[in-house]
C-alpha cells in the first residue's frame, strides 16, 4: 500500500488495466456491488463457535473464484499513476500533476492448508509480489499477505502487508464461480480496514483501498487498484491507481496435507 501509495510522492505506484506501459490514463474510481462494508458477507454460524468445521485436504480444488490465480506470474506491463510534488523522484511523464509509470512485477500465490475459527473455514492462497522499474535491479515494491475464500459466507478476503509500516484487510462478496470480483477496505473500519505507521498516517493518509480481479479467457489476470489518500498540501482526495495484467510462468506448490496424500 504506502509502499505503492503512502511514499507515492517519492516512490509512485498505480491501479491497472490491460494496457502498456506506454499507455496514459486518468482512471476514476468505481462503484462494484461486491464490495463489503463490514455487514455484507457474514454467516451465520450458529451457536456453536467452538466445533471445528470439516474440510478438504487439496485447498486448489477448493479455492472457489481464486483457483485461477495460484501459481507464478510476471508482466512487464505495470503502470502506475500518482500524485508528485517537490522532492519526488519522476522517472515517466506527468500530467496534471499524476506521474505515470511503468514497472516489472512477478506475483507468486501457493495454496496454504485449509484455515478454521471453529466453525468459520478457509481456503487460501499465501501471496509475495515483488515490483521494480524497467531495467532495474532495487526493490520497488514489495508486498505479501495472503487471499481467503471463505465458502459458506460467498466472501474474499485480502490481507496486505508492505516493509513501510502499513497493513490492510479488505474483502467482498462473489459467487465460486465468478471470474471478476473485487475487495475493499476503509479507514476506522473495526473489521476490514486500513493501519499505518504515524508518519504515513499523518503525511499520506490511506482513506480507502479497492481491488478490482478480473480473470481473463486467455487464461492472464487482470487487477486494478483504487487507493484515496489525503495529503496536507493537496486539496481533497488523491486518487492513487496501480494496474497490471499478469501471465503464469509456474504452477503452484501443492499445500502440504494435499502433498501429502499424494505419496
Amino acid at each position: 500500500m504506502a509502499e505503492r501509495w503512502g511514499s507515492c510522492e517519492a516512490s509512485g505506484k498505480s491501479s491497472w488495466s490491460r494496457s502498456g506501459a506506454g499507455l496514459i490514463i486518468r482512471a476514476r474510481p468505481r462503484s462494484y456491488s461486491s464490495a463489503v462494508d463490514g455487514r455484507a458477507g457474514i454467516h451465520d454460524y450458529g451457536s456453536d463457535i467452538y466445533t471445528e468445521a470439516e474440510s478438504a485436504d487439496d485447498t486448489l480444488a477448493n479455492l472457489g473464484p481464486l483457483a485461477r490465480l495460484a501459481g507464478i506470474w510476471t508482466s512487464g506491463e505495470g503502470l502506475d499513476i500518482h500524485p508528485v510534488g517537490p522532492g519526488s523522484e519522476i522517472d515517466g511523464p506527468v500530467i496534471d500533476g499524476q506521474e505515470h509509470r511503468s514497472f516489472v512485477e512477478r506475483y507468486e500465490l501457493h495454496p496454504i492448508d485449509p484455515q478454521k475459527n471453529g466453525p468459520q473455514l478457509f481456503y487460501g492462497l499465501r501471496y509475495h509480489t515483488h515490483i521494480v522499474k524497467p531495467g532495474e535491479v532495487e526493490t520497488f515494491h514489495d508486498q505479501v499477505g495472503y487471499w481467503l475464500w471463505e465458502p459458506a459466507a460467498r466472501t474474499i478476503v485480502h490481507t496486505l502487508a508492505i516493509p513501510r509500516g502499513q497493513v490492510l484487510l479488505a474483502a467482498g462478496t462473489a459467487e465460486p464461480d465468478a471470474r471478476e470480483f473485487e475487495v475493499s477496505a476503509t479507514l476506522g473500519s473495526e473489521v476490514y480496514g486500513i493501519l499505518s505507521n504515524p508518519f504515513l498516517d499523518a503525511q499520506f493518509q490511506t482513506v480507502s483501498f479497492r481491488m478490482r480481479v478480473t480473470v481473463n479467457d486467455d487464461g492472464s489476470w487482470s487487477y486494478e487498484e483504487h487507493t484515496e489518500l489525503r495529503i496536507p498540501d493537496r486539496g481533497g482526495l488523491i486518487d492513487h491507481i496501480d494496474r497490471n495484467t499478469l501471465v503464469k510462468i509456474g504452477d503452484p506448490v501443492p499445500n502440504p496435507l494435499a502433498a501429502a496424500t499424494r505419496r
